[in-house]
């Protein structure tokens, strides 16, 4: 009898202990170290309620942005440095506890970079002001080697102070795996590059699309499909989009993120059911621009803007869809906003997490 009823109570908590793990993330910040902060900083945040709490710290020089391995075990970080020591390092990370280890470090051979990615074969990161994506093969542990590739940007655009050298922002493999997107801010355009079937061999750089002149694309996005490409331009502070499987590529949507001309776009998320999608701006007016997504025709509406705090240089959407977190880099601070799953408006939790100068935000499952 006695045997019984602790199958019974098993069965009746241990759902129960499955649904709270799914609950809680691990919430990791890059952060730029000139001021008071050490480097990265994990946390351990319930994606149910929006609470948060503070695990660990890793001290590393501007780790301005991170991504993941595919298993939660790797962070890959950049040092965001305007000068030869900038690098990219291999951290293990502990998803249980949000410990975290430096393992080491390879020179990206390019200044600032500034975004990072991961195959699970290759790393690429952008290196704005050397304008190159560096390509960093791993080898079976998930661990860094050296630099194997580099691709170089062009120029072309008509702002003199900021097109008048190579910048590359932003490189992201693409939803089929198949090829990387990068983004050419000074040439006003998208590259590709293929992807060959051993997942780590690349092909040459061309050109994918072209957007207007002046935009300085920044960031992208995909659809949930895969099939619609949405650029974040920094410059015109617009959205564009393209179907990526129109052979001509044709620009199907420019519209506005920016209404102030700030010159300051910055960051591009969508909700992960694919119904909204989300545009931050900085440097006037700072906030986020709500769109509603069109699934069929990729075409977006425009139905809100949340002011935020100051500098919105990043953001993420917790995988639930219930909350987007807003890195805020001047105000020091990371907002905590309520999606509402309906209009894809955004409402203040005030819960706000105090880091100094956070400018990534990356998840991990804790289990």
């Amino acid at each position: 009898m006695k045997a019984r009823l602790i199958i019974a109570l098993s069965a009746l908590f241990l759902p129960l202990m499955g649904i709270r793990a799914q609950e809680n993330l691990k919430l990791i910040v890059g952060t730029y170290t000139d001021g008071t902060s050490k480097g990265i900083y994990s946390f351990d945040f319930n994606q149910h309620s929006g609470t948060v709490k503070a695990l660990h710290s890793l001290n590393i020089e501007n780790p301005s942005y991170l991504t993941l391995s595919k298993d939660g075990n790797h962070i890959y970080a950049v040092s965001e440095k305007n000068d030869t020591t900038a690098t990219v390092s291999t951290v293990k990370f502990d998803k249980h506890t949000g410990a975290m280890q430096l393992i080491n470090t390879q020179r990206t051979y390019g200044e600032d970079p500034c975004y990072i990615a991961t195959n699970g074969k290759i790393v690429l990161t952008a290196n704005y002001s050397g304008g190159s994506m560096s390509i960093f093969p791993l080898n079976a542990e998930g661990i860094l080697q050296p630099m194997s590739r580099q691709i170089k940007g062009g120029i072309g655009g008509p702002d003199a102070d900021r097109q008048a050298i190579p910048h590359i922002h932003c490189t992201r493999f693409a939803p089929n795996g198949k090829h990387i997107y990068a983004t050419d801010f000074s040439a006003d355009r998208l590259l590709q590059i293929e992807i060959k079937k051993d997942k780590s061999t690349l092909g040459k750089a061309k050109i994918l699309v072209k957007v207007p002149r002046d935009s300085g694309p920044r960031h992208i996005e995909y659809s949930s499909d895969g099939r619609f490409l949405y650029i974040m331009s920094e410059l015109s502070g617009n959205v564009t989009v393209f179907d990526l499987q129109n052979k001509n590529k044709k620009m199907l949507q420019e519209i506005q993120s920016d209404e102030v001309n700030a010159r300051g776009g910055a960051d591009i998320h969508i909700s992960p059911d694919g119904r909204f999608l989300y545009s931050s701006n900085r440097l006037k007016n700072d906030g986020i621009a709500i769109f509603k997504v069109n699934t069929e025709t990729g075409m977006l509406t425009k139905v809100g803007y949340q002011l935020t705090g100051m500098h919105p240089r990043n953001f993420n959407i917790t995988p639930n869809g219930k909350f987007l977190l807003c890195a805020c880099r001047d105000s020091n601070i990371i907002q905590v906003f309520e999606i509402n799953r309906s209009t894809g408006l955004l409402t203040d939790t005030h819960h706000d997490i105090h880091v100094d100068k956070p400018v990534c935000i990356a998840f991990c499952s804790g289990h």
